[in-house]
């Protein structure tokens, strides 16, 4: 994350809607997909060994050496010809194991190790492309502890892609307080037609991450889904426009557009401030949203 920050072409990564479509999820898909592998070019090894003498195809024994490597050869030579080669992972579903970065300490106020390398990234890269927003990433935390917890306490893979896709309640009117909003994006985001929902760790509309949508780690893709990406991006929307987060006034107005609430103002500053300080919010910080 120290390197050298530069520009490269950017592609907006349409997030994966497993969890929605009821498609195996990509670690297991990727076991699967060997498995198929296995099963086709075993087939192929039964199709290229003749009758009942299959044995004596592969040599002497002690058979069961030479019978491994005879058929891991023609295995070899199956796949070759028929081209099997294993599914692609999704990037935005983490690994099975869930594992994350052992050697990231948790941060103030126990956010994830990850998710602080993510907010930091963040700041380190705005400081370089928009200094006078002077964005500290104890705000971004901030954002990232209302909107989703830090990706759920941090359940994400060394690379800040979460063990599944983060996503709000569909906006469709049926939750009391929540805006009637439209499909924008043609399911290709939030993966649903008709109406709209909020998308990633730092939950974006559709149409708001396509106009913001950053790379925060440097991999030419701009996915909501993964942490440094969506840090990044929020430090962009927080900061367009001018403003400057050492205002409270102006950094006010930068948290309203995420939600138009002064209670999610006091919440979202609540614990920005204890992550600066490492003290811990009281319950009066935290006003209902």
């Amino acid at each position: 994350m120290g390197r050298h920050r530069k520009q490269p072409a950017i592609t907006i990564r349409r997030s994966s809607v497993l969890a929605l479509t009821g498609l195996v999820p990509a670690g297991l898909a990727a076991v699967t997909a060997a498995s198929d592998v296995g099963s086709q070019a075993a087939a192929a090894v039964e199709q290229h060994l003749p009758g009942d003498d299959r044995d004596e195809q592969v040599g002497a024994r002690p058979q069961a050496i030479s019978e491994t490597v005879a058929k891991t050869e023609y295995v070899e030579h199956a796949m070759a010809k028929q081209q099997v080669r294993p599914k692609p992972q999704v990037k935005s579903v983490a690994l099975m194991d869930g594992r994350q970065r052992a050697d990231l300490p948790v941060g103030p106020g126990g956010v994830p190790g990850i998710a602080v390398s993510a907010y930091q990234n963040a700041e380190r890269i705005l400081s370089e492309e928009n200094p006078t927003c002077n964005m500290p990433w104890t705000l971004l935390a901030g954002i990232g502890r209302v909107e989703s917890t830090h990706d759920y306490g941090g359940k994400a893979d060394n690379d800040g892609n979460p063990l599944s896709p983060v996503y709000g309640p569909v906006l469709d009117g049926s939750l009391y307080g929540n805006n009637v909003i439209r499909d924008t994006d043609g399911g290709a985001l939030d993966g649903l037609a008709g109406y709209d929902r909020a998308i990633g760790p730092m939950q974006f509309l559709p149409q708001t991450w396509t106009h913001y949508a950053a790379d925060g780690n440097g991999d030419g893709i701009a996915d909501p889904q993964n942490l440094f990406d969506a840090a990044l991006t929020a430090g962009k929307y927080l900061c367009d426009g001018g403003l400057n987060m050492r205002d409270l006034a102006q950094q006010s107005r930068a948290i309203l557009r995420y939600n138009n609430s002064m209670a999610y103002v006091a919440n979202v500053m609540a614990y920005e401030t204890s992550y600066a300080t490492g003290t811990t919010p009281r319950p009066g910080d935290l006003p209902k949203i």
